[in-house]
Order: structure tokens, then sequence, then C-alpha cells
């Protein structure tokens, strides 16, 4: 694998490797948008709170995985997982429609 795909595939396997291993060992302190939320008074409003509580990655943790670094790691790997795969299928549907156009 050499060239661009093989540049490609090692700073995702980078990306993903940080994620996984660097998210457990994160500050805990609120991030910008708990702040702001707080800060604000809408932290409080009991229905922000119960989406918060049903959330599926609630407080950057995955549900029934027992260990809190486990869990935060797997949060930070599917997370990286999705946005990868989202700007992977938007740039793939923008050069099939860019190829169609020309």
């Amino acid at each position: 694998m050499t060239g661009r795909r093989g540049l490609l595939v090692l700073l995702v396997a980078a990306v993903a490797a940080l994620a996984a291993f660097a998210s457990p060992f994160a500050a805990s302190s609120p991030d910008g948008l708990s702040a702001v939320a707080r800060d604000h008074g809408f932290a409080a409003d009991r229905s922000m709170a119960a989406a918060r509580r049903d959330a599926p990655f609630s407080d950057y943790a995955v549900p029934g995985v027992g260990g809190d670094r486990t869990s935060k790691g797997l949060s930070g790997l599917i997370g990286v997982t999705l946005v990868f795969g989202a700007a992977a299928g938007t740039g793939l549907a923008l050069r099939r429609r860019h190829r169609g156009a020309a």
C-alpha cells in the first residue's frame, strides 16, 4: 500500500488509536457545551436532563461496557468511526456527482 491510499490508512489508524487510547484520560471537567449550558441555566432543565440521560453516549461512555476507561475509549473509537464514515460517504457522493456532471 503506497501513495495516498497508504497514507490515508495510516492516518485513520493513528486517529483511531488516539481516540481509543487517549480519550479515557481526557479531563473530567465539563466540556465547552456543558459549561455554557450550566452558565446559562438550561443544564438543569428537566427535559434536557432526560435527553442527556437517554443519549446513546451520555457522559462519553458506552452503556453496558464495564470499566470507565474501557467505556470511554470505546466511545471515542465509535465517534471517530462515525465521523470518518460520514466524511467518506459525503466525499464519495460528491465525487460521483462530479463525475456524472462532467
